[in-house]
């Protein structure tokens, strides 16, 4: 990675490493997600003018009246969707800047990501080339439907809320594969972790969240 990418003062791997600290205190301890937190570029993913905010365990605006996810929940849900397997292909719903398109990009062979808002898109898929990532495909699409065409998925993380999970999320998962989504109105959101078996689907509450509601259809601004 060159200057931009390693940061100097608020954006440098000192304030990196500290961040990564502060996710220890509050939890997490895989010790490859710690390290993918630790390298990955955080600052480049915002604004210019909140780059010296990138590595606060903090959820920022990044225009569209959306946000970049807090680190400690973008670990979370890798952690959750991660454990004790190895993944071929990860389906996310809500590319939004890419931040935790990147972070998957380093647990799995492939991250197939559908985001509904073009601008938000094209900035993502630029910042992809920017760092050189390979196994990241990406479409503008309604998430709520998925990504069909690549189904099944070993594993599926959703960037937004919705009241109920979407049927064909569901329909998605191989057998032992794994949805970690946020459910519920805002102000009263679920972290849930859904597992499909062979003879339905097991749910787990991970933690309590909030994020922009999940909506239908694609927006081309």
């Amino acid at each position: 990675m060159n200057s931009e990418h390693h940061g100097i003062g608020m954006t440098s791997q000192r304030t990196r490493d500290r961040l990564a600290d502060k996710l220890v205190e509050m939890g997490i301890n895989s010790e490859p997600i710690l390290e993918s937190i630790r390298k990955t570029p955080r600052h480049i993913f915002v604004d210019e003018a909140l780059a010296s905010r990138a590595y606060e365990n903090t959820a920022l605006p990044i225009g569209f009246s959306q946000t970049i996810s807090q680190p400690y929940i973008v670990a979370k849900m890798t952690e959750a969707l991660i454990q004790d397997r190895n993944l071929q292909n990860v389906l996310e719903v809500g590319t939004g800047c890419g931040y935790q398109t990147v972070i998957l990009s380093q647990f799995c062979q492939q991250v197939y990501t559908v985001e509904r808002i073009n601008g938000l898109l094209i900035k993502a898929r630029e910042r992809f080339h920017k760092l050189g990532i390979r196994n990241i495909r990406s479409k503008h699409a309604d998430g709520n439907i998925g990504w069909p065409n690549y189904a099944p998925f070993d594993g599926i993380i959703v960037a937004a809320a919705p009241i109920g999970v979407p049927e064909a999320l569901l329909e998605q998962l191989t057998i032992g594969g794994r949805l970690i989504i946020p459910v519920g109105k805002s102000g009263k959101q679920d972290l849930l972790l859904i597992t499909r078996t062979d003879d339905g689907y097991e749910e787990q509450t991970i933690d309590a969240v909030s994020f922009v509601p999940m909506l239908g259809g694609i927006d081309t601004s």
